[in-house]
């Protein structure tokens, strides 16, 4: 028998959070927004880097109820030690950039794939109740390993539901497309070369979909206190060609066309076409069910499911960014 779905209000201010990745670009942003706004009773930065931990203490992050955990998450030892009377953990964890994972693919392999699994083990061990990994648009139907890799993620975070036994673990994923203004994005990269009158896209006719950090962090707070387990949550994006956004940024200066990079796509998809039968629109997401037999009765109760005919593929997708848009998503961003 399926179990049933009771839905509790999510008090944010008894629990201890931790994040995998605390120190990246999402990590620092949602840690101040669980300091801040929800309140946490201890948040806890997991990450490898001293220095970025260092900085990141020095430069306003030295709340009493934060705690820093140097550590890796290719070792389940250390993420089993971390993860001691943790409530909630966001895994933003991973080798991210496309053309380092395509040269280091093994690499890639070791962080993205087994180091999510370490994640799931030690959660499970631990009896962490909700954990949420982020994902990309860039798992859909994947070009580069870097979007393989995290296709893997994904499929391993919605069947980890299917480890927990009677326990209180449950394991959903968010996946959503290019952050703006984050380590590794196009626009810092613009900005960089409007200083001398040059920008480079790859092709004039690339489309992504965007969002704001800030965004993005009320989206996976929100997905946490709504998940039942083994959803991917996608938020309701709009797009824009890489074109508007450079000539948006720097209308002064050329555009010059370097060609697409390998792993790369011209258009990025939020949603496959085998997950549209299990989607359902939530009014400001959308939540792809899991096919399997332990999804809970009860679940999402009022949602609609979307039409047999519904994608997401940021060149088709009907809702466009207005330069407006993005360039005040961009001085958010800043």
């Amino acid at each position: 028998m399926k179990k049933q779905v009771t839905r509790i209000p999510f008090d944010w201010t008894n629990k201890t959070v931790l994040c995998t990745g605390g120190t990246g670009s999402f990590g620092r942003v949602f840690v101040r927004s669980m300091l801040d706004e929800q309140k946490a009773a201890k948040v806890i930065v997991f990450s490898r880097d001293e220095l970025k931990q260092h900085e990141m203490r020095v430069g306003g992050f030295d709340d009493p109820r934060l705690r820093y955990f140097i550590g890796d998450i290719r070792d389940r030892d250390r993420l089993t030690r971390a993860m001691k009377d943790v409530d909630v953990v966001v895994h933003a964890a991973a080798l991210k950039q496309v053309v380092a994972c395509e040269y280091n693919p093994i690499e890639a392999v070791m962080t993205n794939v087994n180091g999510s699994r370490n994640v799931i083990d030690a959660a499970l061990d631990s009896g962490v109740s909700r954990v949420l990994a982020l994902s990309t648009d860039k798992a859909v139907n994947p070009a580069n390993l870097y979007g393989a890799t995290k296709l893997v993620a994904e499929k391993l975070f919605v069947q980890g539901n299917a480890y927990r036994g009677d326990g209180p673990t449950r394991f959903a994923c968010v996946r959503y497309g290019n952050v703006v203004g984050s380590r590794g994005s196009v626009v810092p990269l613009f900005a960089q070369q409007r200083e001398h009158g040059e920008l480079t896209v790859t092709d004039p006719n690339m489309t992504r979909f965007w969002l704001t950090l800030d965004q993005g962090v009320k989206f996976v707070v929100g997905c946490i206190e709504q998940m039942c387990g083994g959803e991917v949550f996608i938020p309701k994006l709009k797009t824009m060609n890489i074109v508007d956004l450079a000539n948006a940024m720097a209308p002064e200066c050329r555009i010059k066309t370097v060609g697409i990079r390998p792993g790369e796509k011209l258009h990025e998809a939020l949603l496959s076409d085998e997950e549209t039968a299990r989607t359902l629109d939530v009014g400001d997401k959308y939540v792809v069910r899991p096919a399997h037999p332990w999804w809970p009765e009860g679940a999402w109760p009022d949602a609609v499911p979307v039409p047999a005919d519904f994608s997401m593929v940021s060149n088709t997708a009907p809702d466009r960014l207005s330069v407006d848009e993005l360039m005040n998503m961009i001085r958010k961003a800043a």
